[in-house]
């Protein structure tokens, strides 16, 4: 390898002597820059020093000026540290007005990022050289630091006007004859209440087990990647991506996925197989099964698909199975940092994030709720969206109580809205193929027996406003 250690670290000293210059010489000048630069992002020792005391004047609401600065710094006793009085005078008289001081801020921020490149680099190849160390790790460790650089340089603020237009822009689309502005789930109850996935949302979907957490995510992926564009990627630590898909196709042909993956198929049955496999061949849904134990590696993992798929709708099965990287956490503390980083990835690349999440068990009332949520306070608190599921025939009730009080529960489930930010609470009723574990439109007027899948699973429209919704909030 080339030998590094004799170059000199990309730099801009007289940028950074313009920028401090500028910042002592007009009032209006910090707002500028105050989003692009951090003390570190400068490479000259004392100018962090100057830059870490403007901070403090800001700080403490005082003007930013010559005289200001230079008394913050005496009285930190860094003043001769960085040339005394003299040198403060030196950088505002290099220059006359704060007109490029973006800039200039913007070449300091770059200059950084290029150190922080060399160091990035150094570090994680002298991790490469210590075989107890994963070499996963240093890639997920590696992608993670340098996709952190990427944002580095711009401001990410936004005015009030920025806000308008994009809520004039959803007015506009909400006007379309799809009424979504956000991605279709296929299931028009909750389409209808929510106006679909939205960016940078994290969904949470819980349940007990077997009351088709997974299933509900396979549906709502199948309906978004069909029929509302969503690109999606999937991590599953339950599930291979062959039982994952086998449930798709299940949805698709009306064959059991145990059938499909396990049994000898009829002649009839593998060309409805045959013929599905070319119609969901094409459609844009990645599994990483490589990345799915930490959080850190389905973050990088959703980060580079991001980049070279265009996905825009993550599933993650399920939450309570991802390994948080923070040591010495309760298993509610590691629960609640990756519902935390789940959250954040989402509004980071604005995405939609589902992840599902079981419930802490409750023989005396299996009715869900989102205190039986493990490290439940966390995940509500993250969560834009809290779906639960509940299927009475499970636990051999053959009804359900309040608010459907006396509809037989067979065949159907309960999808309930437990948290709804922006859009509020409710409940409703969904049609379940225990055979397929497919979810549907509940349709008041449908027969049990006469599913057929080849068949519109849309109830019609007459139909859907008639099927039960009571809103809880």
């Amino acid at each position: 390898m080339k030998n590094t250690f004799d170059k000199i670290p990309p730099q801009a000293i007289e940028e950074e002597q313009a920028v401090l210059g500028a910042l002592m010489l007009e009032q209006s000048a910090f707002s500028k820059v105050s989003s692009i630069l951090t003390v570190d992002t400068f490479y000259e020792p004392r100018h962090q020093v100057i830059y870490r005391a403007i901070l403090g004047v800001v700080s403490a609401g005082k003007p930013v000026d010559l005289l200001i600065v230079t008394r913050e710094l005496k009285d930190q006793n860094e003043l001769e540290n960085i040339g005394g009085a003299w040198y403060i005078t030196q950088l505002a008289g290099k220059v006359s007005a704060a007109a490029h001081i973006e800039q200039h801020a913007a070449i300091i921020a770059q200059t950084y990022i290029a150190r922080r490149v060399i160091t990035i680099t150094s570090e994680r190849g002298s991790q490469a050289y210590d075989t107890s160390i994963d070499v996963a790790d240093i890639l997920s460790g590696l992608q993670n630091d340098l996709l952190s650089l990427v944002q580095i340089g711009h401001g990410n603020e936004t005015t009030i006007a920025d806000g308008l237009v994009e809520i004039q822009n959803r007015i506009a689309f909400n006007q379309k004859k799809t009424g979504l502005s956000g991605l279709g789930t296929g299931l028009a109850k909750l389409d209808k209440k929510t106006g679909g996935l939205q960016k940078t949302d994290l969904v949470i979907i819980a349940g007990d087990s077997s009351q088709g957490k997974t299933s509900l995510a396979l549906t709502i992926l199948k309906n978004a990647v069909m029929t509302g564009g969503a690109r999606c990627a999937v991590y599953s630590l339950e599930m291979s991506s062959a039982q994952l898909i086998a449930r798709i196709l299940s949805t698709e042909t009306g064959i059991p996925s145990n059938e499909i993956l396990g049994t000898c198929l009829t002649y009839e049955e593998a060309e409805k197989i045959e013929r599905s496999t070319v119609k969901l061949s094409s459609l844009p849904v990645y599994f990483d099964e490589g990345s799915n134990s930490t959080i850190d590696q389905i973050c990088s993992s959703i980060r580079r698909l991001v980049i070279k798929k265009k996905i825009n709708l993550v599933i993650v099965d399920f939450l309570q199975l991802v390994a948080s990287d923070k040591r010495n956490r309760t298993e509610e503390g590691q629960i609640a940092e990756v519902a935390r980083r789940l959250k954040n990835i989402a509004k980071e690349l604005s995405i939609t994030v589902i992840a599902l999440s079981q419930f802490s068990r409750d023989a005396s009332n299996p009715r869900p709720a989102v205190t039986r949520l493990r490290g439940s306070g966390q995940i509500v608190e993250s969560a834009d969206l809290v779906l639960l599921i509940w299927r009475p025939e499970v636990y051999k009730i053959q009804v359900f109580s309040d608010p459907f009080s006396g509809t037989p529960s067979a065949g159907l489930a309960e999808c309930i809205i437990a948290k709804g930010r922006n859009v509020g609470t409710g409940t409703f009723l969904l049609r379940f193929n225990p055979e397929t574990t497919g979810f549907y439109d509940y349709d008041p007027k449908y027969i049990p027996g006469d599913y057929n899948p080849n068949k519109t699973t849309q109830p019609s429209e007459k139909n859907i406003d008639n099927e039960p919704f009571v809103n809880t909030g």
